[in-house]
């Protein structure tokens, strides 16, 4: 075991009357080495009183190094430099020697990212943070405002929030994205404490969990994710849709209920709350929220395409192409506004208009199903 070396108060003077003591100080203070923030030993206690004694049996950290990324970042990354040059070789490390590529699913943790060498945005965050603050830098979680996925599908809303990478380098504040590869600058942006940034892993796992159809995995994920988190809109949702097909209807109304407390104008909250007062059959209530929602101009597509959908199965194409081409306008990038209007348009019997759509939805998204299952149904044609 090694001691710290003590150096006589005398010598101590006659070092500090010579100038010599500051850069002593510095060459033993490089010699301890930079001692990585450790988020997961932070979290610890919150954790705890959150999940319970047992939690390490329940979930991982998402931004926790193993040691194998550990000896990666060692061998490859230097401690050395200025912020910029550190910032610029942990950057190069991930998308130069890692080669990180593009996988919009499953969402990983930094150690899963490292070593598959794919994931998604949150991905990429999840092991920037921990590459950073293992070289001296200090990187946190960022949720855009400004840009948010959703997925809609059997009538609700399923949430996604957007998390970039922030950090101040040499005084200079910048955010960092998966694309393309360098900082980049949003309108409406926040910071968020390493146990949201936790939060939102785990809601992503259950939206994704959801999203193939796996209940189980849904609810065990989002249980988590509104555990840790309980004001968290996105969680709330998809916690919601979670009991929506566990036919836990009034269980699932209480959580949008509650969820619309912390958030009274959350558009997919209310958008899934008007299915699940559909679905009990009270269609007065639902009804008024749908008013809610008409009055505060500025809709999410995904409440329009929900209206267009019943607009159509009410018959009535002309309102549900209306709606649908409203969806259109409020975005474009969204393979699901494609898909709705290929619906109604394959209703009426455009189907050149519907095979157009379905082409941009599938440039959007390769792998949407529904896109993929109308595309078969296209090439096929009539019966």
């Amino acid at each position: 075991m090694k001691h710290p070396i003590r150096t006589p108060l005398s010598r101590t003077a006659a070092l500090r009357g010579a100038g010599i003591l500051p850069a002593l100080a510095l060459t033993l203070a490089a010699c301890t080495g930079y001692v990585p923030f450790d988020g997961s030993q932070a979290l610890a206690p919150e954790f705890e009183r959150r999940l319970g004694p047992a939690w390490q049996r329940e979930i991982v950290v998402p931004f926790a190094v193993d040691d194998e990324l550990r000896s990666a970042v060692e061998d490859r990354v230097s401690p050395a430099g200025s912020e910029t040059r550190r910032r610029d070789a942990v950057l190069d490390f991930i998308f130069g020697w890692v080669d990180l590529e593009y996988a919009l699913t499953p969402t990983h943790t930094a150690a899963q990212t490292f070593a598959s060498a794919r994931g998604n945005c949150l991905s990429f965050v999840n092991l920037f943070v921990a590459v950073g603050r293992e070289r001296r830098l200090n990187p946190f979680f960022v949720e855009v405002e400004d840009y948010q996925r959703w997925n809609y599908q059997d009538g609700v809303v399923v949430s996604r929030g957007h998390i970039v990478a922030g950090m101040y380098v040499d005084g200079e504040l910048a955010t960092y994205d998966f694309l393309p590869y360098r900082p980049k600058s949003y309108r409406d942006f926040r910071p968020i404490t390493d146990l949201a940034a936790t939060g939102h892993y785990y809601n992503n796992l259950g939206a994704e969990a959801l999203m193939n159809g796996d209940l189980d995995a849904a609810e065990r994920w989002l249980e988590i994710a509104v555990r840790l988190t309980p004001d968290f809109d996105k969680a709330i949702n998809n916690y919601g849709i979670v009991l929506l097909r566990r036919n836990r209807r009034g269980d699932a109304v209480r959580a949008y209920e509650k969820g619309l407390e912390l958030h009274p104008a959350n558009v997919p909250l209310l958008t899934n709350l008007v299915r699940a007062y559909q679905l009990q059959g009270r269609n007065d209530r639902a009804g008024e929220l749908l008013d809610v929602l008409e009055g505060l101009n500025r809709a999410s597509p995904f409440f329009y395409v929900y209206r267009g959908d019943a607009a159509l199965a009410a018959g009535d194409s002309a309102t549900a192409l209306d709606y649908m081409r409203r969806a259109l306008r409020t975005d474009p990038d969204i393979p699901e506004v494609h898909v709705g209007l290929a619906r109604v348009y394959l209703a009426t019997g455009k189907v050149r208009e519907a095979k157009h759509h379905i082409g941009r939805a599938l440039r959007l998204d390769a792998t949407h199903a529904e896109a993929r299952k109308y595309a078969a149904l296209i090439e096929r044609g009539p019966p």
